[in-house]
């Protein structure tokens, strides 16, 4: 039954993604040439993106928190998912931002305050990735990894905020104060964008956490076999 509802969802996902990108690009009106013109429709791929580096991003914070509470397999597992998905959003971000700055603001990149916090939490997962890849599998790294899991979580609101606090160039697209979506098939447009990019996320998350917790399903075997081998021998 999981494995049927997670095809369901795959399916879903996918059936998603083909109409978010007929609407975006078939429906959705052009953009007035001070918002970027046909560079602005890169706005449904580029917000989702980012909050979906949010959703993984929390996920690793409480998991990674609540390894750090009680260690067990599965929240580490989930940690870890959490990791690596909002590392992989958080660049889906920054690769696909740059190429509307350059459109709407001249430049590829300025140290705008939401700009320069994406990249600090995004090189904290990107640490993160790494550390889990090559420190080993003990209980020390994991817990370091954990600590430096709510660490990249803890930026994440920092990020959220930082417009209203700090100003920059970065749009107020929605929310209060927005102005960049005026037509109604825009605004549609932003909304399939969120829900495909959450049921992607929902499905990378689930993936990757059982993969991660099958390797150490498998670790576990293969220790209690090397134990039982040195026993016999």
């Amino acid at each position: 039954m999981r494995n049927r509802g997670f095809e369901i969802l795959l399916a879903v996902t996918a059936a998603s993604f083909a109409y978010l990108i007929w609407f975006v690009f078939l429906v959705a009106p052009e953009a007035q040439p001070a918002a970027g013109g046909v560079a602005q429709k890169i706005l449904y791929f580029h917000a989702p993106a980012g909050y979906a580096m949010y959703l993984c991003g929390a996920v690793c914070g409480i998991l990674s928190g609540a390894y750090l509470y009680s260690p067990t397999d599965k929240r580490d597992a989930w940690a870890r998912a959490g990791a690596e998905c909002a590392l992989a959003f958080g660049a889906m971000m920054l690769v696909s931002g740059p190429f509307w700055a350059k459109k709407a603001w001249g430049v590829y990149w300025t140290w705008d305050p939401r700009l320069t916090t994406t990249l600090l939490s995004v090189l904290i997962y990107a640490a993160l990735v790494v550390l889990r890849a090559f420190s080993g599998g003990g209980e020390a790294e994991k817990r370091f990894a954990a600590a430096l899991g709510v660490l990249g979580t803890v930026n994440l609101p920092i990020i959220h905020y930082s417009v209203q606090k700090w100003g920059g160039n970065h749009p107020t697209v929605i929310g209060k104060g927005g102005g960049g979506l005026q037509h109604p098939d825009m605004r549609m447009a932003l909304f399939i964008g969120f829900f495909t990019m959450t049921l992607f996320a929902i499905v990378l998350l689930i993936t990757r956490a059982r993969l991660a917790l099958a390797n150490a399903r498998l670790e576990r075997i293969e220790e209690v076999a090397i134990a039982r081998g040195a026993l016999e021998t």
